[in-house]
């Protein structure tokens, strides 16, 4: 058997192995498509219908006459945009100067940042809607949403590591030219750190757009819903909308799934960079 054979034959066998994972990941978004398209009580019907049903649209008026789901989706976008643009910068300057600089008490600083990964979530978000909503007053605001969650300290040590896989003879050369050290983080580091950078942002939009806990314990006031805790004020005691759940995640899933595949590219070339030294 030739090689070009033996590569094509390994081929099919690699994709005769994936194919069914494939279809075992995607037969949930399939049935949640096709509930989205049932009245409520489709769920429980006897038989498991595969195919789509035609009260799609009934179920988005109904989401959105209760929920009001569209300036929910608006603020989860406004919270995202906003908690991608800020976090990816703190977690940027705060990698490079882990990567870059020397100073005291550098250790203890990756030492707690590496703590923080294995502490659960919910170890700090008592305290931290204690300070946010009672001692500083912010619950219901852009700033309670957005502001306690900007810390990450998992991205912070993926651009620490990006950082560090640089050339430092190309940052002492700008040193030496005079370039000042703002200027050359933002234009010489973070533009050889762009596919580290893309990775970073895709998972800090994601993170904050599948985020409910939080939002859900800072935002009392319907008008500060974010998009999952709309969904979520439809399940009640005695009645749960399951179409207008799944219509609406339906409407949540959808977007991300086309910005992952438009971006899969700086996706996987982000986290390759940042696996290769």
């Amino acid at each position: 058997m030739t090689r070009s054979n033996r590569q094509r034959l390994n081929a099919v066998i690699l994709h005769a192995l994936i194919l069914p994972m494939a279809l075992v990941w995607l037969f949930p978004l399939w049935m949640m498509g096709v509930f989205a398209t049932m009245p409520d009580y489709g769920i429980y019907a006897p038989g498991l219908s595969l195919w789509f049903g035609s009260d799609f649209l009934d179920n988005l008026a109904n989401l959105q006459r209760t929920t009001n789901f569209l300036h929910a989706m608006t603020v989860s976008i406004v919270v995202g945009l906003a908690y991608t643009v800020l976090s990816a910068g703190l977690t940027a300057m705060a990698g490079w100067a882990l990567a870059r600089y020397r100073f005291f008490g550098r250790g203890a600083v990756l030492a707690i940042i590496l703590g923080t990964i294995s502490l659960p979530f919910f170890v700090v978000i008592i305290p931290q809607f204690i300070l946010v909503a009672r001692d500083l007053g912010m619950a219901n605001s852009w700033f309670g949403l957005i502001v306690p969650p900007l810390f990450n300290s998992l991205g912070v040590l993926f651009m620490r590591q990006a950082f560090t896989m640089m050339p430092v003879e190309l940052f002492d050369a700008a040193r030496v030219e005079g370039v000042r050290e703002w200027r050359i983080f933002l234009f010489v580091a973070l533009p050889l750190a762009r596919p580290t950078l893309a990775a970073l942002c895709i998972i800090l939009f994601l993170t904050s757009w599948n985020n409910y806990l939080w939002p859900l314990l800072i935002a009392g006031d319907k008008a500060m819903f974010t998009a999952p805790v709309a969904l979520g004020s439809l399940i009640g005691i005695s009645n749960v909308s399951w179409g207008g759940i799944m219509a609406g995640a339906v409407l949540l899933t959808a977007p991300m799934l086309a910005v992952f595949l438009l971006l899969q590219r700086h996706f996987i070339a982000g986290i390759a960079a940042g696996a290769v030294k």
